[in-house]
């Protein structure tokens, strides 16, 4: 029995068509917005509201707590708006539902002068530095979780997290998946990648996203009960569950984001494939950078990328070979064909229009 959720973070122009990040936008501009969409009080049990209170709703705005000098929460430097689905049996009902809350999101937002964008990596600031600076509350805190000292990295960089959870698996084998989903992880976010703008200008290559926080952030992360189930890495690839929900959870984050959300079906069916698969051996605990950082910039031209993710998909689809969901994967075996992902889509569009701003206005046109 699987189950599927999705969490997807949403990028905005402002109303004078200036990307919308933490040193253009308040907290409140943003909560305006989250404020006006609704709450359903049956998503508690399975969505987790946080510490600081900001996570109400299936929409909540993505950013960086600042604190006084204790844990009274006294500012949030927003970069967007985070949509999460409730837990679903099927893909196409995680689909469906954050189709439904994006389009709610657009249409308040657009009210506020607001018009959501595809972005993976912020196109004009390169890093987050935290102003004013992080007091010794704030520093003492970071230093607490390995993971937090890339606040830095997070808060230029949008993507999902797909998560997948199968009934009554063991802790030993949902690590082990989880390692065989970091090991893999090079071959197939090439699909995803959308993020071929830095420093306000073109990049020389596909996803700067990956090639920035792989390494530093985690590929995979596995939801545990207790914290002697915990293994030891950095960036972790194991995660206590702060709700009885996220216990068993495999949470896919290395993807970048995806304007059409079809391709989410699609990743999440390859990841139910590779689930099921057990003629793939590769394992590995933390992500491997520099393949990363390789495939970031080629993609799928590079002829080892290309080639793993071939067998991978093939794999995949041999696992789901009598369940319905393999015709997810037909839009990844399109792009495997073309070799064209959404990233060589937005640079033909800026070499055309010659403006970051004018390219970002044609994503989420479908």
């Amino acid at each position: 029995m699987f189950f599927f959720g999705i969490e997807h973070e949403v990028a905005f122009l402002n109303q004078a068509g200036k990307f919308a990040d933490f040193s253009e936008t308040k907290y409140a501009e943003f909560n305006q917005i989250v404020e006006r969409l609704p709450t359903y009080p049956n998503d508690y049990s399975q969505l987790r509201v946080g510490d600081a209170g900001i996570k109400k709703k299936r929409w909540y705005i993505e950013g960086f707590e600042r604190f006084a000098d204790s844990d009274k929460v006294i500012d949030c430097l927003p970069k967007g708006i985070e949509i999460r689905t409730t837990i679903h049996s099927q893909i196409q009902g995680a689909i469906d539902e954050l189709t439904e809350s994006f389009n709610l999101l657009r249409e308040v937002a657009a009210d506020y002068g607001f018009t959501p964008v595809l972005a993976s990596f912020n196109p004009y600031k390169t890093i987050f530095e935290p102003n004013p600076p992080l007091n010794d509350y704030e520093i003492q805190q970071l230093q607490s979780y390995p993971d937090e000292h890339t606040a830095n990295i997070y808060m230029v960089t949008y993507g999902p997290d797909l998560n997948i959870s199968i009934a009554d698996l063991s802790v030993e084998k949902l690590i082990d998946i989880g390692r065989k989903l970091t090991y893999y992880s090079p071959y197939i976010v090439p699909f995803s990648y959308s993020a071929p703008f830095y420093n306000g200008n073109l990049w020389d290559g596909l996803s700067v996203r990956t090639f920035v926080r792989t390494g530093k952030r985690p590929a995979t992360l596995v939801f545990v009960e207790k914290a002697e189930q915990l293994i030891t890495s950095v960036p972790s690839l194991t995660k206590v569950a702060r709700i009885p929900a996220e216990v068993g959870r495999i949470e896919f984050k290395a993807f970048d984001s995806c304007d059409d959300f079809s391709l989410y079906a699609a990743l999440l069916a390859l990841l139910k494939g590779l689930v099921l698969d057990e003629s793939l051996t590769g394992r590995a605990t933390i992500p491997d950078a520099e393949l990363h950082q390789v495939s970031a910039k080629q993609g799928f031209s590079n002829a080892e990328i290309f080639d793993n993710a071939n067998k991978i998909l093939q794999a995949a689809a041999a696992a789901l070979k009598n369940d319905s969901d393999i015709n997810f994967l037909t839009p990844l075996k399109n792009i495997l064909e073309s070799g064209e992902t959404k990233a060589q889509e937005l640079i033909k569009q800026y070499q055309r229009f010659n403006s970051i701003e004018a390219v970002l206005k044609q994503t989420y046109l479908k």
